[in-house]
């Protein structure tokens, strides 16, 4: 009986059990959601830039939200810290935020506007600040009121650019899980057994979720709720890794390098969003406008299938990490910075060339979206909610 109770104390065993437990309350909650999804019609808007084709259930965050939650506090966490629980408390705030824009709508600035109240909420209280940067671009000490806004634009930065990658089956997910196992591993191996937890018990729903987000039949997006409770939680992570850099010199575990491996992991969600960001900026649009140029888009319009540009994108974010790892002590900051620039260089020029491909040659020869077949199926919706109004008024 003694070995049983030492093992559910074991911390490896808790968040591993976490991984697990998350996945199956993930798996077994989401057909629930996507048959109220369908029965109360809350699903995904068909749009011109939509890449589906089908009316698909958009409360998949959902499950990421409770799976994630119920899995990591059913262990006992004593050194968990104020921070945590500040960081649920705004996971909470994001999920209502999350349900409300999948089902009515908000505006952009609205939603900007929660996403700084629940970050500054967790900054401030939590004194979660990222205080230095440790040398990279020549920068240490930060002033508090500086780092409580660098901070707060990483947090908003990481929570959008999560928004902005969820435009393809599994991406979005898989770079979830991705970083959060790493992140999971980097605070195992420093004791931060709550943290880890956490993290794993993120990857465990993300990986559950998967399960019907690449399924034909059973298909569900996270939507907004989803891709806001997962970019809080992996800006959460980064930034308290960031953080702890403070300790390298006591640490062996540390290396003066924290702010350029939690970029390394997020790597993808990052040159996406800013290369976004540039391209609508120098188009005098704004930043936050919806279109097709991500590079997960134009991928999917050669022609190559969700899953595919899926592992392409990814294995790219995952080949640079494990090229950082082989070569990690021979770097220099200033040599970082030169290689982040040329990589990000690439990762536009690539971007560029697939795009002018596509617009030089007839769209329809490379891509698998009819975008004639989404203009009917948007019209037949229009019809249906007129139909619906009047019948409506009529009683």
């Amino acid at each position: 009986m003694k070995e049983y109770i030492l093992l559910f104390e074991n911390k490896e065993f808790q968040i591993i059990s976490s991984l697990i437990i998350s996945l199956i309350i993930s798996i077994a909650s989401i057909p629930v959601i996507i048959n109220i999804s369908k029965l109360k019609d809350l699903m995904a808007e068909i749009e011109l830039r939509s890449s589906h084709e089908k009316l698909t259930p958009t409360l998949g965050g959902v499950a990421i939200f409770a799976a994630t939650l119920i899995s990591y506090f059913i262990w006992d966490n004593p050194y968990e810290g104020h921070e945590i629980h500040l960081a649920v408390a705004d996971l909470i705030i994001l999920f209502f935020l999350g349900i409300k824009d999948d089902i009515l709508i908000l505006s952009p600035k609205k939603k900007l506007l929660i996403q700084i109240a629940a970050s500054i909420l967790l900054i401030t209280l939590g004194d979660l600040r990222i205080n230095s940067l440790y040398g990279l671009l020549g920068i240490s000490n930060i002033p508090y009121f500086l780092s409580i806004i660098f901070t707060t634009f990483i947090f908003i930065s990481l929570i959008n650019a999560i928004n902005l990658l969820d435009g393809i089956d599994g991406l979005a997910g898989t770079v979830g899980v991705m970083a959060s196992i790493c992140f999971g591993y980097l605070f195992f191996n420093l004791g931060l057994f709550a943290h880890a937890t956490l993290a794993f018990s993120l990857a465990g729903s993300l990986i559950g979720f998967l399960r019907y987000n690449w399924s034909t039949k059973n298909k569900i997006f996270m939507g907004d709720t989803g891709s806001l409770i997962v970019g809080f939680l992996l800006s959460f992570f980064a930034v308290k890794y960031i953080i702890l850099n403070s300790d390298y010199l006591y640490n062996p575990q540390l290396g003066n390098d924290a702010p350029i491996l939690a970029m390394l992991i997020l790597v993808l969600p990052l040159f996406d969003t800013l290369r976004m960001f540039i391209i609508r900026l120098l188009a005098f649009k704004s930043p936050f406008e919806g279109d097709r140029n991500h590079l997960h888009h134009i991928l999917i319009d050669q022609g190559i299938s969700h899953m595919a540009a899926t592992i392409i994108l990814v294995g790219g974010n995952c080949l640079l990490l494990f090229v950082y790892f082989l070569f990690r002590p021979k770097f220099t900051n200033y040599e970082f910075i030169v290689t982040t620039i040329l990589l990000f260089s690439t990762y536009c020029a690539v971007a560029f060339f697939l795009a002018k491909r596509i617009r030089n040659v007839d769209r329809v020869k490379f891509t698998k979206i009819d975008k004639i077949k989404r203009l009917q199926l948007m019209d037949e919706k229009k019809i249906k909610e007129q139909l619906s109004s009047e019948d409506s008024a009529n009683y």
